[in-house]
């Protein structure tokens, strides 16, 4: 039994004063409040959930390679990203495939929660940092064959709506049991309701890689944003977003209905310089990640916990910034033991200091050294 106190914990929607989390094996036996000893930890919080990512550390999950794909979950855990994604970009379909099969085992290991195809059904126009060359349009029997040879760890596909082929696409992933998200689209707002009718649930990084909103032309921004169904990812890093647009967005969606992403590549927690994404060049400079060829935005080196600071200082309150950040996103890919401080949950927690710094990361009962 272990017995985690902290002056404020995070507990569903609400927070608890002087309040403890008691863990037995891996779950949450109880959360409570009564007097703690000093020296507890300012804010305990359920861990992050981070449902798109590309890597950190050093390491990407891009390239299909285990032992990277295990250093970069391992770096964002230092984080508190007690729950991840690997996220694959716009690749050949060999490497999507080899990737697929390799990154099943740390699925049923548990050292991800399953895989995110970002990709190859995007947009040409709103492609971002995707490779090109290898943009197609949906092809069910290549979707099929990735989900089996992922054995349950493919969770969830991105897929730009207006493409041909695209709302079949969408069916067969829900009928398989994948989330389908919407996003790199050129869509107009009738073609992005289309895909939402179709079954998708998730916007990913609504704003980024998509049609921007005008008042005569709503497009993608404005029909997930408004679509009660949609969970609508956000990257909470002053980059992508200006902290006035975070604040407005998730004021519309609330905090049910918003994911805060890092959708971080490898030079997240790296020095300044030049990386790969995809098989593209990308320079990070100041910590922002650009594509060499066109400047554009490519991924980022954010962290959960500092999208929760973000979101925080952009004017969430504590309740809604750790829903975004834990219970939301896992709510999305069909997590229900993880993201929430409540008995019979998994025991993950992240401990932090008066400043919102991480000072300790407990993953299923067991604190990360």
């Amino acid at each position: 039994m272990t017995l985690v106190p902290g002056l404020k914990v995070v507990a569903g929607d609400r927070v608890i004063d002087n309040g403890f989390v008691r863990v037995e094996g891996e779950r949450i036996a109880e959360v409570g409040a009564g007097d703690r000893p000093t020296g507890t930890a300012a804010f305990v919080l359920p861990g992050f959930v981070d449902i798109h990512v590309h890597g950190g550390g050093g390491a990407t999950f891009t390239t299909g390679d285990p032992e990277e794909a295990r250093k970069a979950a391992g770096y964002h855990l230092q984080h508190g990203t007690t729950t991840m994604l690997a996220s694959l970009v716009t690749s050949p379909p060999e490497l999507m495939m080899g990737a697929t099969k390799a990154f099943a085992p740390l699925a049923a290991e548990g050292v991800l929660a399953g895989i995110h195809f970002e990709g190859p059904y995007l947009s040409q126009a709103r492609c971002g940092a995707q490779n090109p060359a290898h943009l197609r349009h949906p092809d069910l029997a290549e979707l099929g064959a990735l989900i089996d040879a992922g054995d349950g760890a493919v969770r969830l596909v991105t897929v730009a709506p207006e493409l041909p082929g695209a709302l079949d696409a969408i069916r067969l992933l829900v009928e398989r049991g994948v989330v389908a998200a919407i996003g790199h689209t050129d869509a107009t707002y009738e073609q992005t309701l289309a895909g939402v009718a179709a079954g998708a649930t998730v916007g990913t990084h609504v704003f980024n890689g998509m049609a921007p909103p005008h008042h005569r032309r709503p497009g993608p921004v404005f029909a997930l944003l408004g679509a009660a169904g949609v969970v609508c990812e956000f990257v909470a890093d002053g980059i992508h977003l200006h902290d006035g647009t975070l604040a407005f967005a998730t004021s519309v969606t609330g905090p049910a209905r918003a994911a805060l992403i890092t959708d971080a590549m490898a030079a997240a927690g790296m020095p300044d310089g030049r990386y790969d994404l995809g098989g593209q060049g990308v320079d990070v400079a100041g910590g922002v990640a650009r594509l060499t060829r066109d400047g554009s935005i490519a991924g980022s080196t954010l962290t959960m916990d500092a999208a929760f600071r973000r979101a925080v200082g952009a004017g969430a309150s504590l309740v809604a910034a750790s829903r975004m950040a834990s219970g939301t996103p896992a709510a999305a890919i069909g997590r229900h033991d993880v993201g929430e401080l409540r008995v019979g949950a998994r025991a993950d927690l992240v401990l932090l200091d008066a400043d919102l710094n991480v000072q300790r990361v407990m993953r299923a009962g067991t604190w990360v050294s």
